[in-house]
């Protein structure tokens, strides 16, 4: 038996029409009559259910109209899009791709600091239990929305006397400072988990509820195979996806 409670198991077969397109953006809700009907629920349960919804911004609804679904699907993230270093004196991929959006993205450094990495990161780098590596955390927005948290992490020996260690905004970004080390991102390796959001994580981009957060780590190589950069990306798992295209032999 499903242990959630009525009005979260209707929010969330709703959620998942919502989010597969059977809800197809702003479009119009079955009606309450319909939706107690369907889910064999009163009316205050479905109310309790659309509520849950609208705090995640997966639906509006206004008094004396109907409740519609987002004017919108998810935003979808194309990681390949994000990799190269942008030119001289341009800002990040990251915002450069996003520069058609509305409203306009923009990037929030939070801190840089030598740390010991989490595990997952320190194995990633190849380092061992007391390696330092130098972190760089923003925030990215759109308009005054967090779209994303993203930390990068850097071995120290390379990072030391660079951009990297400076607190402020990279022209170009990361990848910019690692060619001009000689050691451009030449392959990367993506893994995308889905967990509950932390405490910080859910501050920060101020999550409506407990609803699982995306985690990419995204482990950056050089040419000969040596890892140059760790980073962990999170957003809310309800207004992104994650698009990856690839060959087939």
């Amino acid at each position: 038996m499903d242990p959630r409670s009525l009005h979260e198991r209707i929010a969330a077969d709703l959620r998942a029409q919502i989010l597969s397109g059977d809800l197809a953006p702003a479009s119009a809700l079955p009606s309450t009559a319909q939706l107690k009907k369907r889910f064999d629920a009163s009316n205050a349960t479905i109310q309790k259910a659309l509520q849950l919804l609208k705090s995640e911004e997966l639906v509006v609804g206004r008094a004396g109209a109907s409740v519609t679904v987002r004017a919108r699907r998810q935003r979808t993230v194309r990681p390949s899009s994000y990799l190269a270093a942008g030119a001289s004196g341009t800002p990040s991929r990251w915002l450069a791709e996003t520069d058609d959006e509305t409203p306009p993205a923009r990037s929030e450094l939070l801190d840089v600091a030598e740390c010991v990495p989490p595990a997952d990161v320190r194995a990633a780098l190849g380092t061992g239990e007391p390696d330092l590596a130098v972190r760089r955390r923003q925030l990215l927005l759109l308009g005054e929305d967090p779209a994303e948290l993203v930390t990068s992490y850097y071995p120290a020996t390379l990072a030391r006397g660079t951009a990297l260690t400076v607190r402020r905004k990279i022209r170009g970004g990361a990848p910019a400072v690692l060619a001009e080390l000689g050691v451009p991102p030449r392959r990367c390796v993506d893994r995308v988990s889905a967990r509950v959001p932390t405490q910080e994580e859910h501050r920060l981009l101020r999550l409506p509820s407990s609803l699982p957060v995306l985690r990419t780590l995204r482990v950056a190589f050089s040419a000969d195979g040596t890892p140059v950069e760790a980073t962990a990306m999170v957003k809310a798992g309800h207004l992104y996806e994650v698009e990856y295209g690839f060959g087939v032999a």
